[in-house]
């Protein structure tokens, strides 16, 4: 009877074992992830860059007086302005770091942008002065924030100068470049006159792709550019 037993009990758990695997080996039924992607903010339009006044004047008044006047065949053709480029010298600066500093500030707030170190291309020894050191600063302005400083410097800056009566003729270079000196940084109401360290001047540089110095002229006259007249000029 014992033998039988253990043979039932042989078959009996030879027919539970496949029936084990088999539930060992059907898949689990798997439950459909839930999407975490969170959706894309939409993007907030961005603001629209209102142009400048005096570019706005080239276009619609500037280039009409131009083409009449000198007779261009394309509106490519018309001189405008390229860049303005400012420049101050600090040669105190070798004796005392806090003029450059001072310099700096101001051409800052000036330019609205961050200028640039000019350094000494030779040591002078009579002048103190050694290779490498910095002895001014310099900015150069283009697109909209050229417009913007000519602007200020046109309608703001220039009728605060003391018995003005324009800027000279001489200043160009023959190739549509105009030179003007500033002899006080100070008539730009971004300077605070109080915090100011030492009366300084700069040089502003006006480049155009005008090719002669009479359609520069015109160019910067029609801007709004005061030039003296010969007749105050003789006087």
């Amino acid at each position: 009877m014992t033998q039988k037993k253990k043979e039932t009990q042989a078959q009996e758990t030879q027919a539970a074992e496949p029936q084990a695997d088999s539930k060992a080996k059907e898949p689990k039924e798997s439950k459909p992830r839930e999407s975490k992607a969170k959706e894309p903010k939409a993007k907030e339009p961005k603001e629209a860059v209102k142009p400048a006044r005096l570019s706005i004047r080239y276009r619609n008044e500037v280039i009409p007086q131009m083409i009449k006047r000198f007779g261009y065949r394309n509106v490519m053709q018309v001189p405008k302005i390229e860049k303005i480029s400012l420049n101050m010298g600090i040669g105190d600066a070798t004796q005392d770091a806090k003029f450059l500093e001072a310099a700096v500030q101001e051409m800052t707030a000036i330019s609205g942008q961050k200028p640039v170190l000019t350094k000494a291309k030779k040591s002078i020894s009579n002048f103190k002065l050694r290779e490498g050191v910095a002895v001014g600063c310099r900015v150069t302005l283009r697109k909209q924030k050229m417009y913007e400083f000519l602007d200020r410097l046109l309608n703001v800056a220039m009728p605060r100068i003391r018995d003005f009566r324009g800027v000279s003729e001489k200043g160009f270079d023959g190739r549509g470049s105009y030179t003007l000196g500033i002899r006080e940084q100070i008539i730009f109401p971004e300077i605070n006159y109080d915090k100011v360290v030492k009366i300084r001047g700069l040089n502003i540089t006006i480049v155009t792709t005008a090719r002669t110095d009479e359609e520069a002229m015109e160019l910067l006259s029609l801007f709004g550019l005061p030039f003296r007249r010969k007749e105050s000029a003789a006087a």
